[in-house]
């Protein structure tokens, strides 16, 4: 079955008309055609949030089969940052497409994937020496950052922490805490793997420093600082809710990790590329990390990641023992350099922290009435509201479910996280007009008086 759009959504990119706009109850007719198709032919396990058909996008809209515009508050999990169809991101893939699509770097090398690894040399926390490896995904990164502190360190275990979320291998799902619906049913997974508490201020009510030496406390006794390669954390923890540590936490950390030999590693892959109104998360917790992990917002879409760190450790693997097939693809390196060059010319950080004020500033306004609002938190562009049964502070998931289909019933994409499922998160595209993001918010807090 194909698709007739008119004109105007048909170049999708930041020309699409910048409004909600809703013609059918969703899905429509053509978006239902196509998500039958994908019952028949996609397995199961690949489920979906949004029940349409998408056929553009740009600046703050998708636009979907039925020509239905909805306000797009999750940038596909902060991955369209600079937004779709950024002019300078189609120009670099269109001139690098027509040159060549692949060479594998491992066979041939290019200079794309060298000018990436400059830049993220440069961007990432720390004037130390780096070096830096690509990879295609946010758990390849993570894992092949476990690789190289084993290999730097000669030990083998490797803590994360309470509500983190790494990703989807075996290892990745391992050091993720989430079992639903992330873990459940596909165990056994890589050993070695240990899990200590984090800081969550909304419902531990530590300060950064103690809940780091409890974290510690548990590290030493239960795993032992001479067996330990890395410690693998989220400066804000993503799916885990959106939870930003107290102050002194990370810090309190990343001190004992360099006085034990223990490489840092910042899980970076959410929070990276101005999301957080600084280019990475650990600067604004004064951390400079050993080792960082990037994917998602890095190249406008495209599949890339990175593992970037001090020399000496990305030197500690043998020669062979880093790549892959399709890491750092000649089309996403051209993709990255010119969405980093975005990044930094148009100030998104700026943008960002902007984004960040009309959020927090709109949710802390709905709390202040609702109690059902139980923390509004975040840094930037990536701001979370938690929702609770009032009096009790117990998690409410079934409410941030129910406000969650509202919103996209009435044309606004927002998702949910969490450890407890009870989080709405709000991950607008840099690229959406103020005006657009206030009227989701009006449509957000329409959905939970109604809900």
């Amino acid at each position: 079955m194909s698709v007739t759009v008119d004109d105007t959504v048909a170049a999708g990119g930041p020309g699409l008309p910048q409004r909600r706009r809703l013609v059918t109850a969703l899905p429509g007719p053509a978006s239902q055609a196509i998500l039958a198709r994908k019952s028949d032919a996609v397995a199961a396990g690949v489920a979906h949030t949004v029940p349409i058909a998408a056929v553009a996008a740009g600046g703050g809209v998708v636009v979907d089969a039925d020509g239905n515009s909805l306000i797009d508050l999750g940038s596909g999990i902060a991955v369209t940052t600079v937004g779709n169809g950024h002019p300078k991101v189609v120009a670099a893939v269109q001139e690098q497409v027509a040159r060549f699509s692949h060479t594998c770097f491992m066979i041939s090398p290019y200079e794309g994937y060298i000018a990436v690894a400059e830049a993220l040399n440069r961007l990432t926390p720390g004037d130390h020496a780096k070096k830096t490896a690509l990879f295609n995904s946010g758990a390849e990164a993570v894992e092949n950052a476990v690789k190289i502190a084993r290999s730097a360190t000669g030990r083998p275990a490797v803590v994360a922490f309470d509500h983190g979320y790494h990703g989807r291998t075996n290892l990745t799902m391992a050091l993720t805490a989430k079992a639903m619906p992330y873990k459940r049913g596909f165990g056994p997974f890589a050993p070695e793997v240990y899990r200590a508490p984090g800081s969550y201020p909304f419902r531990d009510a530590l300060s950064g420093v103690d809940a780091a030496a409890r974290a510690i406390t548990l590290i030493e006794k239960q795993v032992g600082a001479e067996s330990l390669a890395a410690i693998v954390i989220e400066p804000i923890q993503g799916e885990g809710g959106f939870i930003v540590p107290a102050d002194g936490f990370l810090p309190a950390l990343a001190d004992w990790c360099r006085a034990n030999g223990v490489v840092f590693v910042a899980d970076e892959v959410q929070t990276g590329f101005a999301r957080t109104g600084t280019m990475f998360a650990s600067e604004q917790f004064g951390v400079v990390p050993d080792l960082v992990a990037t994917a998602k917002g890095i190249a406008a879409g495209f599949p890339l990641s990175a593992v970037t760190g001090r020399a000496e450790l990305m030197d500690a693997a043998h020669p062979g023992g880093l790549g892959g097939t399709y890491g750092g693809n000649p089309v996403a390196c051209a993709a990255a350099l010119a969405a980093l060059d975005v990044y930094e010319t148009e100030n998104l950080p700026g943008r960002a922290v902007a984004i960040g004020e009309i959020l927090a500033g709109r949710l802390t306004g709905i709390q202040s009435t609702d109690p059902r609002l139980g923390d509004v938190r975040g840094r930037g562009a990536m701001v979370a509201a938690e929702f609770v049964h009032p009096g009790t502070g117990a998690p409410d998931a079934a409410l941030a479910a129910a406000v969650a289909r509202a919103c996209i019933a009435d044309g606004v994409i927002v998702l949910t996280c969490g450890t407890f499922g009870n989080v709405l998160r709000f991950l607008p595209p840099l690229s959406i007009d103020d005006a657009l993001l206030h009227e989701g918010l009006d449509v957000v807090a329409a959905s939970l008086a109604a809900a």
